[in-house]
């Protein structure tokens, strides 16, 4: 059995037409309900009824902890491609129903039917929690057969098909402007394209400068740990089931979901003084989650990512302007990308961590650094890590679609798991508190919604290609091909047309390609050293010297300017 767990907001689903040849009557054709826990319920070959206790088991004693009242089982084949034969699928679900004990409010969606359904998920880092169950119950991640030789099977070299998809989702506007794929051999993991590499790489550097300016030092750490770091962290209990791990000579590995547990260690490799503090962290490391293959979608969500990362460690008297630096670094940062934001404060849930009034003063230093810094906020009750209470920002795009993208969290719990000291001004030993930062979140998923959020026409600063230089005919192609090797000189991403095809034929390609400026190049511009420029607008600019127009893009790209209109 495969189950999807989240803890949402709302949920709202529609039954459209009956999509089985076994499928449950029902006469609720629309259903809702808020502040829930989802079970989104793949029923595989095998699986027993016992299976189906065992996950709804691990469900309770989440809502348990949580407080939830309320549960939607949601049968869900999407998760599996080894599915169970459907009379035996309604057994098992029917099984689970009975089993929800009285007070909890349950809503079941009815197996067999075709269904739409909306989502507004919690922001906590619990919310989305993907398990596998065994025919036994045991609820633990399968447990995977060595596998057999086999010859060669090019069949599985493609990339994954998204046809059929909107023309305004990422997907689509990737393939169309190559900018990257994804392929079976390596599910729900991207293939960076070097056109979509370039964007990847224009927001690290656009991070790593701001970084640089508020005093952060970049670190990296290994990809492969033994679990026993994840076990002192406290994450093993609560991740394991989205942790890929291999047995080894060294004990069992496994690849890193998150960075936090290794930063500590380098924290903790050399002793600290209180005027060393704070010590501002940044990593961009790859990081490796084993979702559901039904929960990954595009690069919204992958089992390989990278995250703008961050870790400041600080003495508690810093916490409220460490705080205030993040949120000013934050606005900077998307407003170069001119989308709004709004803040969300969660506090201490009924399961957590450590001493109450110290969680009363962490929560009190972040509403003093939102209204220090003017800004809004909504408070979720309940809501924090276990380890702490955080802020989180939803991201208007330009569709005036809500992302959860950056957050900010105050622990307690690193810092005490892993005996983190420093030497006060007293000369005794005292503990620093962690502030966990992110920014764009996953780099992966902040890519999505940029496409998405400008369509393709990028920026001229994040424009995989800026300019593109189109002669007219063959007689200007050796001129043209000195404005290349300038543009290139002075670090200007540029590309050439040399084909036969008519200048119309050229500009069109370049205007699918969404760049930026096209350069035109014939007699008159041969003759004067001169440059046609076309903006992506459409606008035309004739006699245009190479030079300035070389200072208007590096102008565009170091102030990073919006896109031309």
């Amino acid at each position: 059995m495969r189950v999807l767990q989240l803890d949402v907001e709302k949920i709202g689903y529609e039954m459209l037409k009956p999509e089985a040849g076994v499928y449950e009557e029902t006469e609720e054709k629309r259903a809702e309900m808020d502040d829930a826990l989802v079970l989104m319920v793949c029923v595989e070959a095998g699986d027993t009824e016992e299976t189906g206790e065992a996950a709804l088991k691990d469900a309770l004693a989440f809502m348990e902890k949580t407080g939830r009242k309320r549960l939607v089982i949601y049968p869900y084949a999407h998760l599996s491609s080894n599915l169970a034969e459907p009379k035996e699928a309604v057994k098992v679900l029917e099984h689970m129903r009975r089993q929800v004990p009285k007070g909890i409010e349950t809503k079941s969606a009815p197996f067999g039917w075709n269904k739409k359904f909306s989502i507004e998920m919690k922001g906590h880092p619990l919310a989305e929690q993907s398990r596998g169950y065994d025919s036994k119950g045991m609820g633990t991640r399968l447990k995977k057969g060595k596998a057999k030789p086999q010859g060669i099977n090019t069949s599985i070299v493609k990339k994954s098909d998204w046809s059929g998809l909107p023309e305004n989702d990422h997907r689509t506007i990737g393939e169309k402007l190559d900018l990257y794929s994804f392929q079976e051999v390596s599910p729900a993991m991207v293939y960076w394209h070097p056109r979509g590499f370039t964007i990847y790489k224009q927001l690290v550097a656009f991070v790593r400068e701001k970084e640089e300016e508020y005093g952060y030092e970049e670190i990296s750490t290994p990809a492969v740990a033994n679990v026993a770091l994840w076990q002192v962290s406290g994450h093993l209990d609560h991740y394991k089931d989205n942790m890929f791990s291999f047995d080894s000579g060294f004990g069992t590995l496994g690849m890193k979901p998150m960075n936090c547990p290794s930063t500590m260690l380098i924290y903790k490799s050399r002793k600290w003084s209180y005027r060393e503090l704070p010590f501002r962290t940044a990593i961009f490391d790859k990081l490796y989650r084993s979702e559901l293959s039904g929960a990954v979608t595009g690069l919204l969500r992958v089992k390989e990512l990278t995250q703008d990362d961050g870790h400041i460690f600080a003495r508690e008297d810093q916490i409220s302007s460490e705080i205030s630096l993040v949120l000013k670094m934050l606005s900077e940062i998307y407003g170069v990308f001119g989308m709004k934001y709004t803040a969300k404060l969660s506090t201490m849930p009924d399961d957590h961590m450590g001493d109450e009034a110290l969680w009363d003063r962490a929560t009190a230093a972040l509403k003093s650094a939102l209204e220090a810094n003017s800004m809004d906020y909504v408070v979720k009750e309940k809501e924090g890590a276990f380890y702490g209470p955080k802020i989180d920002f939803d991201v208007l795009d330009s569709q005036n679609r809500a992302w959860q993208l950056g957050t900010i969290q105050l622990d307690y719990q690193l810092p005490t798991r892993f005996g983190l000291e420093y030497t006060g001004e007293d000369g005794k030993p005292h503990m620093p508190v962690v502030i966990h930062r992110a920014l764009l979140g996953s780099l992966e998923r902040f890519i999505a919604i940029l496409v998405e959020h400008y369509q393709g026409k990028f920026p001229t600063w994040l424009a995989p290609l800026q300019v593109k230089v189109l002669p007219i005919s063959d007689p200007h192609n050796a001129y043209a091909e000195k404005v290349l090797a300038a543009l290139r000189k002075a670090h200007i991403r540029s590309a050439i047309d040399l084909s036969d095809r008519t200048m119309e034929y050229k500009l069109r390609e370049a205007i699918m390609e969404k760049v930026p400026y096209a350069l035109v190049v014939g007699k008159k511009e041969l003759d004067a050293g001169t440059v046609a420029v076309r903006a992506r607008s459409g606008s035309q600019k004739f006699g245009v010297k190479l030079e300035d127009f070389i200072a208007q893009v590096e102008k565009e790209s170091r102030e990073r300017l919006p896109a031309p209109a």
